[in-house]
């Protein structure tokens, strides 16, 4: 897989919104068009609290919150909301940290308000995360965690090769979207009514390669 310069990264957050809905994603990433309602707000205000508290070391595991991520090889970044890092079973295994001593593992953690999806959207947003994690710290990463807010417990997630090849394809298939630059056409689905977009997206006046937005230009005559 070639790699990508620094101009050519997309949102790591974005491989969430392709799973959701690929119009959805190009109506965010390609449109620009951006929509809050009350579930949003509530999982943007869950982030906000997570990236605002400093790090810590509790219990002999090392807390990092708001840490800055990329990978060059599947052209992402972002941010986790948490990246934990304990003490490993193997002595080969971790990395250094500095300013303290000894290796490493890290274990990324992500906040979602609601509770676990039928789809594999969180799954492949944190996936993403770790991947974004051994290339910067050149380290392996076999696990991480999903916390609900509704449930207000962890979900661990195995990093294991089914989900990396859907995370790693997931990535190619939202770059050819968004170098293609053509917002896909509508399709009524229940989840639709959980989108903050379906106002924007206007189905009904949408077609092939149209737009929520050049709909809207069209009829302001812009």
């Amino acid at each position: 897989m070639a790699r990508y310069d620094e101009e050519e990264l997309l949102a790591l957050s974005a491989l969430q919104h392709l799973v959701f809905c690929p119009r959805q994603c190009a109506l965010i990433h390609i449109e620009g068009v951006w929509s809050e309602n009350a579930l949003t707000a509530e999982g943007r205000i869950l982030h906000e609290q997570a990236d605002s508290e400093q790090g810590e070391t509790r219990g002999g595991v090392r807390i990092a919150r708001g840490l800055p991520l990329r990978c060059l090889r599947l052209g992402l970044s972002g941010k986790a909301d948490v990246v934990e890092f304990r003490r490993p079973d193997g002595p080969s295994q971790g990395c250094r940290l500095e300013g303290f001593e000894g290796r490493w593992l890290p274990m990324p953690v992500e906040y979602k308000r609601g509770r676990p999806k039928r789809d594999p959207s969180d799954k492949v947003q944190l996936c993403a995360q770790a991947l974004c994690l051994e290339e910067m710290l050149q380290t392996e990463v076999p696990s991480g965690a999903l916390f609900y807010a509704a449930t207000r417990r962890r979900q661990e997630v195995e990093f294991d090769p089914e989900l990396r090849r859907l995370t790693e394809s997931l990535s190619q298939e939202l770059h050819r979207l968004i170098a293609n630059g053509v917002t896909p056409r509508f399709e009524r689905m229940p989840k639709c009514r959980r989108c903050s977009l379906q106002h924007a997206c206007l189905p009904h006046a949408t077609g092939p390669g149209r737009s929520g937005r050049r709909y809207l230009e069209g009829l302001l005559g812009s």
